[in-house]
């Protein structure tokens, strides 16, 4: 704890004494000193301090893979990690991945397609191109990118009912169990939500006939 605070000492008179935001081996948390601070542009939280987890979920609401990251990546460098590891779980490309506008490059929508996945639904906001809009208001993209809403929502899920707004574990490795103890409570109550639904369209409908006369 000694060095944290001798830390936290020359941080706080760089930042009042010099100005200096960016002092080296800057710390955010005496308790949890890899805290990192999170700018994603939200009007009402413009920063958030904790590690950047990302989720991909596939049919069914099921979280097919989850990554704690120690330090923040580029969005744009996630598309093809996690094309890589859909393939090794279940054998091959996915028909269709979604993703929000962060995710977007040329050469990620390239990429995609070289790995066998037919159709992404990536936006390219910043687009002049008339094709690309065009592309961007079909049915199928703006399907995509409602699903992709949805996943949001399994984010705030996950935060809401099973704690992955703040870990009850200390350091990167307690992070780590927390999300991953939080993904598979959450798979769970999914994977017998999905399977209830398949028992119940299995299950033969009995009908009674019957003849009305007088």
């Amino acid at each position: 704890m000694v060095p944290r605070v001798q830390q936290l000492l020359r941080q706080t008179r760089e930042r009042i004494d010099n100005g200096n935001t960016h002092a080296a081996g800057k710390i955010v948390s005496l308790f949890e000193p890899d805290t990192e601070i999170i700018r994603k542009g939200k009007a009402g939280k413009p920063t958030e301090f904790g590690k950047m987890v990302k989720i991909q979920e596939v049919e069914q609401q099921i979280v097919s893979h989850y990554e704690v990251y120690d330090q923040r990546p580029s969005d744009s460098d996630l598309l093809v990690p996690s094309l890589d590891v859909h393939a090794q779980q279940f054998g091959h490309a996915p028909r269709l991945i979604t993703a929000d506008a962060g995710f977007f490059s040329a050469r990620n929508e390239a990429n995609a397609h070289e790995r066998g996945v037919k159709r992404v639904a990536i936006p390219n906001l910043g687009t002049k191109n008339v094709q690309r809009r065009d592309m961007q208001r079909k049915r199928w993209f703006r399907n995509a990118q409602k699903w992709r809403t949805g996943c949001e929502g399994r984010i705030s899920v996950l935060k809401r009912r099973h704690g992955l707004d703040r870990s009850r574990y200390k350091g990167s490795a307690g992070m780590q169990r927390w999300v991953g103890l939080g993904v598979i409570a959450d798979n769970l109550i999914n994977i017998a939500h999905a399977m209830a639904i398949s028992v119940a369209r299995a299950r033969p409908h009995h009908r009674a006939d019957f003849c009305a006369g007088k």
